[in-house]
């Protein structure tokens, strides 16, 4: 199986070194490239991305850093990393945040139902275990944003 791991990255220069270095080299089991598209940062996001790269060579996978001259926004950088897959042939498609607010850590599990045969696609949530979601950085008023958002679409469909 070819996985990519693609990693969007917007102004993510205090965490994408830590992000690129968590994942699980029980990934290299497979022939996987890590893509890391830094959508017209404002830090240096690309930059630590590239010295991550030439301070890991034994970084088990192949690295690819792209970085876009205008934003993309999250909607055209999906665009443009799922259009990379399809192009060189990936199998699976693991999309990561170079923020660190989703672990890389998670990624065998998640991929391993597709591994199996038994799914096509796989999603994570970092909802759905109480406060982790605020303990992996996101912000409380996005946390609480979406517990409230999330209860008013249960309650209007019934779920």
């Amino acid at each position: 199986m070819k996985i990519l791991v693609f990693v969007l990255a917007y102004n993510a220069e205090k965490t994408v070194k830590s992000v690129l270095g968590r994942i699980p080299a029980a990934l290299g089991r497979h022939q996987t490239t890590v893509l890391l598209i830094d959508d017209a940062s404002k830090d240096r996001t690309a930059a630590k991305a590239l010295e991550f790269k030439e301070e890991n060579d034994g970084f088990p996978f192949d690295l690819i850093i792209l970085s876009n001259p205008i934003n993309q926004g999250y909607g055209g950088n999906v665009k443009l990393g799922m259009y990379h897959a399809l192009k060189n042939g990936f199998d699976i498609i693991c999309l990561l945040h170079a923020d660190g607010q989703y672990a890389p850590e998670e990624l065998p599990e998640l991929i391993q139902p597709i591994l199996d045969g038994e799914a096509d696609v796989v999603f994570g949530s970092r909802m759905m275990e109480g406060f982790s979601a605020l303990k992996g950085g996101m912000p409380l008023y996005k946390f609480v944003g979406n517990k409230i958002l999330t209860w008013i679409e249960n309650k209007l469909l019934g779920c």
